[in-house]
């Protein structure tokens, strides 16, 4: 249930288009909540038609403009409700880890490789989200939503930080064979 609550929560931080919400996604809630186009458009479907939000009317000729939608009453109603209530954690489903409990039953062949492969990717993204709060969360930026902002950009700082951490570890400890194993440095 959380895509429509996420779609909520960035129409009423600005009115957008389908096109537009998923360029945000990309840029932003999805860092912490992925959809592809095809989920955004149709959760837009329901939510129109569930009442929860519009379509703006047109300010010209409406074939290929693009609908731009905001949140109704009953959607802000809504995206509180779901905000107050009460959410369990949920377990970590990572197929990394599944990968490496299959690996100790049938054999590690790849899984430096691909070790090493993640480890980039989240450095890449620890470094994204370190310019993030660079940019936008000088210490004067300060107000309760700002705060807000911020604390779930210091949990993906955080579980970056852990998995690179994590997989730097593992690495040392697979021990593995010479051609899975990282190359040293140069001028070593």
């Amino acid at each position: 249930m959380s895509l429509p609550h996420a779609i909520l929560t960035a129409l009423l931080e600005k009115p957008s288009s389908g096109l537009e919400l998923t360029r945000r996604f990309d840029r932003s809630i999805g860092y912490f909540w992925s959809a592809t186009h095809q989920q955004i458009y149709r959760e837009l479907g329901k939510l129109e038609r569930d009442g929860l939000i519009r379509a703006l009317p047109a300010q010209g000729p409406a074939r290929g403009q693009k609908k731009q939608y905001e949140v109704l009453p009953e959607g802000r109603a809504e995206l509180a409700r779901w905000t107050a209530a009460s959410h369990d954690p949920k377990p970590l489903r990572d197929t990394m880890l599944l990968r490496l409990r299959s690996a100790a039953v049938v054999g590690t062949d790849g899984i430096g490789t691909d070790l090493r492969r993640h480890l980039a990717l989240h450095r890449q993204t620890l470094e994204n989200y370190l310019e993030i709060q660079e940019r936008d969360f000088p210490p004067e930026k300060d107000s309760m939503p700002d705060r807000l902002q911020h604390a779930v950009l210091r949990a993906g700082i955080d579980l970056e930080t852990f998995w690179v951490g994590w997989i730097e570890e593992t690495l040392r400890r697979l021990d593995l064979p010479e051609e899975e194993r990282e190359p040293a440095p140069e001028g070593l």
